[in-house]
């Protein structure tokens, strides 16, 4: 069974009353969602309350929730738009710098790695992490579910209220921004 198939058939099965099946899409869901939120807001706190509000959603709108849709789409879409309303707020727009160490950036050295490998990795990591930050959210939104979750460009542009066109270019001006950021990856 297909992926989408099973998460249909758990859809399905909660949307008639089987609360086991919601439990069920959020052990599946759950991690690549809080993942997605995080790179959004940049603050793991936060992520944690958006990922929960976003299955609050789901949960709330199972009746409306339509079987020809892929769940993963739908579920982004929720996701998405609980997170852009998050950035909007007024207090969001100068965040808050942390000094702990729980904050360190996303370290992108593969195992067995020497010292030498794996201070570079971070350092690389916490550039491209700051990079990703500084663009805007719709763009990276679009990068990180095309290029990271694997959705198609329509899938995104669904999960954007956008058109598969739009979605091709905010993807291509992240990526150029990216790569004018971030010179030494583009090697």
């Amino acid at each position: 069974m297909q992926h989408g198939d099973e998460d249909r058939r758990l859809m399905r099965a909660f949307r008639d009353g089987d609360e086991s099946a919601f439990d069920a899409l959020f052990g599946r869901w759950s991690g690549r969602l809080l993942r997605y939120l995080e790179r959004m807001v940049r603050d793991p706190a936060v992520a944690e309350e958006l990922l929960q509000e976003s299955f609050l959603r789901v949960h709330r709108a199972r009746e409306k929730w339509e079987p020809s849709a892929r769940f993963s789409t739908w579920l982004y879409t929720i996701a998405t738009n609980v997170a852009l309303n998050e950035l909007r707020r007024p207090f969001r727009r100068s965040p808050h710098e942390s000094t702990d160490a729980d904050d360190a950036p996303l370290a992108l050295a593969a195992g067995g790695s020497g010292p030498d490998e794996l201070a570079h990795a971070r350092r690389v990591g916490g550039r491209v992490e700051d990079a990703l930050s500084e663009l805007p959210e719709r763009q990276r939104a679009a990068l990180w579910l095309t290029a990271v979750e694997g959705l198609s460009y329509a899938e995104v542009a669904t999960t954007l209220e956008t058109t598969p066109q739009s979605v091709k270019a905010l993807v291509h001006r992240g990526r150029a921004a990216l790569a004018e950021r971030l010179p030494e990856a583009a090697r």
